[in-house]
């Protein structure tokens, strides 16, 4: 925490600090933009002791989240507003319908947000609501922005933060974090941050066997009993240069660089195992890592700002995950199918091997003219392509010999031994847009905005994926097309599908300043989001169609008392039409369909109170209603009446994921001790209501409801100068929060199925202290 920060909150001063941000592409007052924002600044972000993803969501009211299977950071899928259908959100799924942003350019991924260490970033600034007009297709409900701090010609500087760690049930963590900023010469400077982290592990895994009542073999998980296997290591770096071309032009290149390493252990547990316990028969390491390289370049011709900025992102998930919960029902359900090539039965434990290399090209060119203006835009084009590389290999090869593969018990997949599934696929996004809006002040205190953006999409999925055909003749070698050559290592191609369409995301939005410091706005918002490719069948099951949310908002940007109260919020009403639904058909393979309507109504606000001197307070809330109001069910009305229905839910079904109150509050007291230390006190506390994991009853049923929860957190600290030290207290109470809950395998495929659910980090107790020069 900068010292010169809590200074001059201890000195207190008229009022809060004003918080600029660039929401509308253009640097504001954030009590100027009629846009429900939610920024979380440089010291706030430190204060909180926020790192990664996981860290910031918790006191983001409109955000929700839920991890699947896989666990572990980069695995997220994050939502707004409860714009949510379902949890089962892969590869070859929906896109996201939350848009992520490293300063100009998007990261958004198809499967799992990019966990960005966070430190040295100037500010988080989240618009909820459709923001399709500026920010395109992955918007519909909202956007992150992840503002880095830029290179300064103005003086050097720089900074290093140590931490050390201790979380209860689990072992030690600590990092390294620091930066530098250079200036080169009066016209050029460059920035250097880099970070180590160790998160330490608290899931235990615990010794098991299982017989499996088919061959009556036995499979026990000795080899990777282990403490604490959830361990999490993350390294990274950020490079940028500023060079001023001349008064008017300025050139950014940067780069940045991260590898994420988790521990051969998952971070859901079994509640059947115990708390924190699990069992585990196959690793679940996983390794992510990402490079974003991006260039923006800035200026002006005559009176119009000119901005430019492309992005190139690769990404490679690398992934083990234990998958025997499938095998055990598999085998009671299917018999004597898993044999070798003498034709004896096998252990037919199942563990997956995935592989997923992701590249994203993009580039934005966008004028906009002087703010000062009465009539005032923002015009531009946006091109896009991202392309996913899908490896996802399903092997039997263990318990002694392996899964056959030469006749006549061939049943790996052609030049996969031991490979009971394969999936081998390449995924191609495009997406061109044209963009503009315009803001006209038709008088002094009243402000019309209208936008809208043209998008085109077309959407490939392109490869194999199945079974041999020797295990099943319809799906996978079976359903090769006729004379087809293989695909990288795919025998063959049985999946060449396309989703491609057009159309516009208009915004109109009318506000009135009644002085400067309050302001009242009405939006009208439409945001949608691609649609795409059925790999069923072979493709044959029809593309699923783009879906739409409209928005209907209120809201009001009010300061207070000398500035020294700021309280934002909006009221809000979304249809969400067409919406896409994920769920597993004939074996395990994902569907999508558009399944019907839903209505999204709530209430969201954050405020923050400089109460005296040296005393703030600062919270957030938000009330969420999301239903469907019109029933889901796949096969049609009549089918629904059918008792026993697997994917249905009624008119009226809650949607997943976020819950109907989520809200934080957090107190921060800062006191001079003497000898020119400054002492603070900070309390934090988060609640989340109960959710649900599936939008389907027979799910609900199988996984129950996720409970509500509250956590608190503690900090003490002080500075002096440059110098700055925290004693701090996670979920102090150690609250065993369920953040997500999943089944390796969906009740509608098995009888029957392990739950699992991903907790909160247990109560962790850790110092961290630094200086800045």
């Amino acid at each position: 925490m900068p010292a010169a920060y809590s200074q001059e909150r201890t000195a207190e001063n008229a009022g809060l600090e004003e918080i600029v941000v660039t929401a509308q592409k253009r640097s504001e007052n954030l009590q100027d933009v009629p846009v429900s924002i939610q920024a979380l600044s440089t010291a706030k972000l430190q204060e909180l002791h926020v790192t990664n993803f996981d860290d910031y969501a918790k006191f983001l009211p409109s955000v929700s989240f839920l991890g699947d299977a896989s666990g572990g950071p980069g695995y997220e899928h994050v939502y707004m507003r409860g714009v949510s259908s379902s949890v089962l959100e892969n590869h070859s799924g929906s896109l996201p319908t939350v848009g992520v942003y490293l300063d100009e350019q998007p990261v958004t991924t198809i499967d799992g947000v990019l966990d960005i260490h966070i430190y040295d970033i100037a500010r988080i600034e989240v618009l909820a609501g459709p923001q399709g007009t500026l920010y395109g297709a992955s918007s519909e409900a909202g956007t992150i922005r992840i503002i880095t701090n830029k290179p300064d010609t103005a003086a050097f500087a720089a900074g290093y933060e140590l931490g050390a760690n201790q979380v209860d049930h689990g072992g030690t963590g600590g990092s390294i974090e620091g930066f530098l900023n250079v200036p080169l010469s009066p016209i050029a400077a460059i920035r250097l941050v880099a970070w180590d982290e160790h998160k330490a592990g608290f899931i235990d895994i615990v010794p098991k066997s299982y017989t499996f009542p088919t061959s009556g073999i036995t499979f026990s998980d000795a080899p990777f009993v282990k403490k604490d296997a959830n361990y999490v290591d993350t390294r990274g770096g950020r490079a940028a240069l500023k060079l001023d071309l001349n008064d008017n032009w300025t050139m950014t290149p940067s780069v940045m660089g991260q590898v994420t390493s988790t521990g051969p252990g998952p971070f859901g547990f079994n509640p059947a195992a115990g708390d924190l316990n699990t069992y585990q028969f196959f690793s679940d390491a996983t390794r992510d890592s990402f490079t974003q390289s991006a260039l923006t370049i800035e200026g002006k011709i005559s009176d119009f700002d000119i901005v430019y900025s492309g992005a190139y992102l690769a990404r490679n998930q690398h992934e083990s995950e234990d998958y025997t919960d499938y095998s055990l029902d598999y085998d009671a359900a299917n018999g004597p199918y898993t044999l070798d090539n003498a034709g004896h039965l096998i252990n037919p434990a199942q563990h997956i091997i995935g592989r997923d290399h992701y590249t994203k090209i993009s580039n934005e060119l966008r004028v906009t003219s002087p703010k000062e203006n009465r009539f005032r835009m923002t015009a531009g084009v946006f091109l896009q392509r991202q392309v996913h590389d899908i490896l996802q290999d399903y092997l039997v090869d263990n318990g002694g010999d392996a899964l056959g593969s030469v006749p006549p018990n061939n049943l790996s997949v052609p030049g996969w031994p031991g490979t009971w599934w394969l999936t081998d696929e390449q995924r191609v996004d495009r997406d061109a847009a044209v963009f503009g809006e315009a803001n006209f002040d038709i008088t002094d205190h009243l402000t019309a905005t209208a936008g809208i953006r043209h998008y085109t999409f077309d959407n490939t999925l392109y490869g194999f994926y199945g079974f041999n055909s020797t295990v099943d003749s319809g799906e996978g070698v079976g359903s090769c097309f006729p004379g087809s050559q293989p695909f990288r290592g795919g025998p063959c191609v049985d999946l060449d599908g396309k989703s491609e369409g057009s159309g516009n995301s208009p915004k109109l939005n009318l506000s009135y300043k009644f002085d400067p410091d309050h302001l009242l706005y009405v939006t009208w918002s439409k945001g949608f989001r691609p649609g795409g490719v059925n790999r069923n069948g072979g493709g044959t099951l029809p593309p699923y169609q783009p879906d739409y949310l409209t928005n209907y908002e209120l809201g009001w940007k009010t300061t207070w008392f000398d500035h020294r109260l700021r309280f934002n919020g909006a009221v809000f009403d979304e249809e969400w039409k067409n919406f896409q639904f994920s769920f597993l058909g004939p074996n395990s393979v994902t569907i999508i369909q558009n399944a019907g309507q839903a209505r999204i109504r709530g209430v969201e606000g954050d405020l923050e109170f400089a109460a005296t001197q040296g005393l703030t307070l600062s919270g957030g809330f938000s009330y969420t209603d999301a239903k469907l109001t019109q029933a889901y069910c796949p096969g049609g009305p009549a089918v629904c009446l059918v008792p026993g229905t697997e994917n249905y839910a009624p008119s009226g079904t809650q949607l997943p994921t976020t819950p109907k109150l989520k809200a934080d509050a957090t107190a921060r007291y800062t006191f001079a001790m003497g000898a020119g230390y400054v002492g603070n006190l900070q309390a934090s506390v988060v609640y989340s209501g109960a959710r649900w994991a599936d939008l389907r009853i027979i799910a609900r049923d199988e996984l129950g409801e996720m409970p509500s929860y509250a956590m608190a957190d503690f900090t003490v600290g002080m500075e002096k100068g440059n110098f700055n030290a925290d004693l701090y207290v996670n979920n102090a109470f150690d609250r065993r929060a369920v953040l997500s809950r999943y089944a390796e395998c969906d009740i509608t495929t098995c009888g029957q199925t392990a739950v699992y659910d991903l907790p909160s980090t247990p109560r962790l107790i850790g110092i961290k202290f630094g200086q800045k020069f």
